[in-house]
């Protein structure tokens, strides 16, 4: 990163700060924070093990020191600024879900941005009517970059350690599911439910192929002959009609449930939930109402009730309008606050706004004027 273009992002982040105080979490004393800072070297480091009484003093430390990324820990620690784990003395933690479009989608960034929030809303109504937790107890913000942090804080959940918070993300992300449990005979909600649909939705897809493709599918699958893919594409229509737990006593139909392709489709069904993040119970998640130090945008905290219409590349812009000189190193394709550009490489005027984002995710610098 040049000279100007640090200077340009410590302006702009400086003139946020000064302006806007952080929200502080529940027991902000038992927090740990961690910060990165503006630099102009590539290289990453955190300066963490730090702990504020109070948030006057949190809000101090930023304004002075100008932090490219805040994060405070999930945990709660007796001494959340000792140097060690072991000397903070873990005294419980929130329950925390991360979805990023990296992990669910690949495409333009809007896009991204637009499954991630529909991966974010399944989620939540999961948590909600088959996990039962509270409304009251959810927190949900938009990470500043490419997804949203779920923050589970009902004192119930903060003494589970890794094990029970393994079973609740397995859970929603469909891991480990039993398909005759699936498709025994009951009541059909929640993973029983989406089980069965995706299950008879995989086998209709199945029907509407090609008979050679169709066999050359079923060739591919452990356990399944040519002849006994051949009988079951020939009874297949007969088979769909039937109930869900009369599907699983079609051993071919066993063999499908146990392939792969079949499993990503029941993660598909369930939420992409970043696993290691729910089970670790020390974690460092990032401030809401800071700055994402890769986009320029905020971390912006929502109710359950605003998710749907929240449009990230309008509502997390913090930046004005003013134009400002930068120098692009490839061509690239965005939109922001409602408006689509498309820039080549080389010198170019853009709004202040897209310019904190461009230099932030380094595909621009800033050149004269600025």
């Amino acid at each position: 990163m040049r000279p100007a273009t640090l200077e340009f992002l410590k302006q702009r982040f400086t003139e946020y700060y000064r302006k806007q105080n952080l929200p502080a979490p529940s027991s902000l004393e038992q927090r740990e924070w961690g910060f990165i800072f503006l630099d102009a070297s590539d290289e990453v480091r955190m300066r963490r093990h730090m702990a504020f009484a109070d948030r006057e003093e949190l809000a101090a430390y930023v304004r002075n020191m100008v932090p490219a990324h805040v994060y405070y820990s999930t945990a709660y620690y007796q001494t959340p600024s000792a140097p060690t784990m072991n000397e903070k003395h873990w005294a419980g933690a929130d329950l925390i879900f991360d979805l990023d479009a990296d992990q669910i989608v690949r495409g333009p960034y809007a896009t991204m941005l637009v499954r991630v929030r529909e991966e974010t809303e399944k989620l939540v109504g999961m948590l909600i009517d088959e996990l039962g937790f509270s409304r009251n107890h959810i927190r949900i913000a938009f990470s500043g970059g490419r997804g949203y942090h779920i923050h589970i804080t009902d004192i119930a959940v903060r003494g589970w350690g890794s094990p029970e918070r393994r079973e609740v993300v397995d859970y929603v992300c469909g891991i480990g599911l039993d398909p005759a449990v699936m498709l025994a005979p009951g009541p059909r909600a929640g993973w029983r439910r989406r089980y069965a649909e995706t299950l008879r939705a995989h086998l209709m897809r199945l029907k509407a192929l090609p008979p050679t493709e169709a066999k050359s599918y079923l060739a591919g699958v452990p356990g399944v002959s040519k002849s006994a893919a051949s009988e079951f594409l020939a009874g297949l229509g007969a088979l769909l009609e039937k109930d869900p737990q009369d599907l699983f006593e079609n051993r071919v139909v066993r063999a499908i449930a146990a392939a792969p392709d079949f499993e990503e489709r029941l993660r598909d069904a369930g939420a992409r939930a970043d696993e290691p993040v729910t089970t670790d119970i020390k974690r460092l998640i990032r401030a809401p109402g800071s700055l994402h130090g890769g986009s320029g945008m905020r971390v912006v905290p929502l109710e359950i009730r605003d998710l749907a219409d929240f449009d990230p590349l309008v509502d997390a812009v913090v930046f004005g309008d003013r134009d400002v000189r930068v120098e692009m190193k490839a061509n690239f394709t965005t939109s922001l606050l409602g408006n689509t550009y498309t820039l080549k490489a080389g010198t170019a005027t853009v709004p202040e706004a897209l310019a904190v984002f461009l230099c932030c995710r380094n595909m621009a610098e800033i050149t004269g004027g600025a």
